[in-house]
């Protein structure tokens, strides 16, 4: 099935896209499916329920402040986060439904973690549970969090969206079906995408929206190399990408060159958008949260050190890079995941590096071939990445792993352009082997806080 770009490239906030920004929209469909079944004004309690993954790492990744921002009725993407919304809702003990219903609400007892049920659907599980001033339940409703804010109810896991299929010209589940539509039309990926995109959502309306995600990615990383302090969640993890960045501008005042200054560039872009997002701060999934580091850095590197060398103008070949990576994205989310709670961190990182990768090749004039190839190589190498985060946070290893996968899609993509786009193993291949690896993966490594990093740095 098809993913449109707009599914993929979400504005939100920070830290988690499948911890943050789904259980936020899974709680705002849940009230407003209590406010179309005229339960809001017999509201007087709600309860909710966090499972597994999101009962274990919920608080560090943000879970609990998201619930009560959705709850109020409010949008991932308008969301203000410098407005202490939970702080006085934890103070009065009051939330405002919808802005519409006061009911009582203790964060301490009402928000209920059952770290120790796994929902047999998906290891982000989330009940809302609402009740009449007699304690009878009015609406109870499971929700999971798939992966990079998209949320599905319980009776639409076996559809993974909670839709129809679009009515588009070029539909494509694999990648094979993808190179043979291309063939076919003798075009690029990013014509096959547009075609889809303008059918869905109108041309201008498409290049308006692409140009503002363009806009929230490069500021994300300005303001990330502009903070400093101390990020919160208690690691006392301090943000080093404002004092890289003014190394590296003395040095270029100093003119002291370094052949190997184009990897400081991508790394600090790297950097800086990650802690902007362990900050909470306004960030596109691309496809997630905890990975939204990579594209940005990427296409940064594209705009100041590679487009002089691409056959494209900058807008037209931000839109191959975009529109590329956006159909890498769709068939990992066709067949496999972008859940670091299902898979693993190389359903975040690695797909991301994929996409990266792909979309830097195709701003550079790659065959479509060759595309594949770029997206190929950068998941093999990410093959197997758990997701282990300290206490919790999105911060270690995340923020290094965003940087260090910019790097890394880079190199896939210019090992791919280096050959003529022949290559033994397919994409399609790859992301079997990275859903099948990801099956079996333990539950400890799949953003669960329970191994690797997470448990033998706690104990050093």
């Amino acid at each position: 099935m098809y993913y449109s770009f707009f599914e993929i490239f979400t504005i939100g906030v920070g830290p988690s896209s499948s911890h943050t920004v789904g259980p936020m929209r899974a709680a705002k469909r849940y009230l407003e499916n209590l406010i179309s079944q005229n339960l809001l004004e017999k509201t007087n309690r709600i309860e909710a329920v966090l499972y597994g993954s999101l009962a274990l790492t919920g608080i560090g990744h943000g879970t609990r402040k998201a619930l009560i921002y959705g709850l109020m009725g409010l949008e991932a993407e308008a969301i203000d986060p410098s407005v202490p919304y939970v702080t006085a809702v934890a103070r009065d003990k009051i939330l405002h439904l919808g802005q519409q219903k006061a009911v009582s609400f203790d964060i301490d007892n009402d928000i209920i973690y059952e770290k120790d049920t796994f929902l047999p659907e998906h290891s982000n599980g989330m009940k809302f549970t609402a009740f009449d001033e007699n304690g009878k339940i009015l609406l109870s409703e499971i929700y999971f969090s798939v992966g990079g804010g998209t949320v599905v109810r319980q009776d639409e896991v076996g559809q993974r969206v909670a839709r129809q299929p679009y009515k588009i010209p070029y539909d494509f589940s694999s990648c094979r079906e993808l190179m043979n539509l291309a063939e076919r039309k003798k075009c690029m990926i990013m014509d096959l995408v547009l075609e889809n995109e303008f059918a869905i959502h109108g041309k201008q309306k498409f290049l308006d929206e692409v140009s503002k995600i363009h806009k929230v990615m490069q500021n994300s990383i300005d303001r990330g190399m502009s903070h400093t302090g101390e990020l919160p969640g208690g690691l006392g993890m301090k943000r080093r990408a404002a004092e890289i960045y003014a190394r590296l501008e003395e040095n270029f005042r100093k003119n002291d060159y370094d052949p190997l200054l184009m990897i400081d560039w991508i790394n600090l872009w790297g950097l800086a958008v990650a802690e902007e997002n362990a900050a909470g701060g306004q960030i596109v999934t691309a496809p997630t949260m905890g990975s939204a580091g990579i594209l940005p850095s990427v296409i940064r590197y594209y705009e100041r050190f590679a487009a002089h060398k691409s056959p494209f103008d900058i807008e037209r070949g931000l839109l191959a890079f975009f529109t590329t990576a956006s159909a890498i994205c769709s068939l990992y989310r066709s067949n496999a995941s972008i859940s670091g709670a299902e898979v693993g961190c190389q359903g975040e990182v690695g797909v991301a590096c994929s996409m990266a990768a792909a979309g830097l090749a195709a701003a550079m004039g790659a065959t479509n071939s060759q595309i594949e190839n770029a997206a190929e190589i950068a998941m093999e190498h990410n093959l197997g990445l758990t997701c282990d985060p300290l206490n919790g946070l999105v911060q270690v290893p995340c923020i290094e792993r965003n940087a260090m996968g910019a790097v890394k899609a880079v190199n896939s993509a210019r090992l791919a352009m280096k050959g003529s786009g022949e290559h033994l193993v397919s994409l399609d291949s790859v992301i079997k082997t990275m859903f099948d690896t990801g099956i079996d993966m333990n539950n400890k490594y799949k953003e669960t806080s329970l191994g690797g990093l997470a448990v033998n740095v706690a104990n050093c």
